[in-house]
């Protein structure tokens, strides 16, 4: 119905803004990933999602196509209103959103505020067919990454590292080396433990 908005920007704040197209003030709900696209100039354009209840109309809006798709997507499982998808995106970004149902990886679905294990399962249940076939992923190729990224974790807690804390330094270096071997991560993370 509404696909976009693009006007001035009154008002911005971490859950919405406001933007006056034409003399009408739209107030749309955002995630903070938008938030924190959104530049700091006079004029903006959101990407939008009118939700119409019996009570109430919404309008979400979106600095990008990819996340009100993904949007749109969890919003179609059962059990994850808008609030629930629009923490989610607050939470991580569309691609680690998309990677993670690509992946199945029901931890990283169930990190975000709100989604317990049921709620995870039914996300990744529901959408992974999807992901893969709207994005062109392969199962293979999304977790590659993830492949050495879980063999050093599991190493390093046979060293007796935490878990969140071997984690947090294996993100590090994995982001810093996308390509690197289970040794070198490894090795990376025992510079920084």
């Amino acid at each position: 119905m509404i696909t976009h908005i693009q006007g001035k920007l009154v008002e911005k704040n971490l859950t919405n803004v406001v933007i006056d197209c034409n003399g009408v003030g739209y107030f749309l709900n955002i995630s903070l990933h938008t938030y924190s696209q959104i530049p700091d100039t006079e004029y903006l354009k959101l990407y939008t999602y009118l939700q119409i209840k019996e009570d109430s109309h919404s309008l979400f809006g979106f600095s990008s196509l990819a996340e009100r798709e993904i949007f749109k997507l969890l919003i179609s499982v059962s059990g994850v209103g808008p609030s629930i998808a629009r923490t989610m995106l607050s939470s991580l970004t569309p691609k680690q959103v998309r990677e993670g149902i690509a992946r199945g990886d029901a931890a990283l679905i169930q990190s975000v505020k709100g989604i317990g294990a049921k709620t995870a399962a039914r996300v990744i249940l529901d959408l992974k067919d999807k992901v893969l076939k709207v994005y062109d992923l392969d199962e293979l190729s999304a977790g590659s990454n993830n492949t050495h990224k879980d063999e050093a974790l599991s190493a390093l807690e046979v060293l007796g590292f935490a878990r969140k804390q071997a984690e947090r330094v294996v993100d590090k270096v994995v982001a810093n080396q996308p390509e690197a071997s289970v040794e070198v991560i490894i090795k990376e993370a025992l510079k920084n433990l």
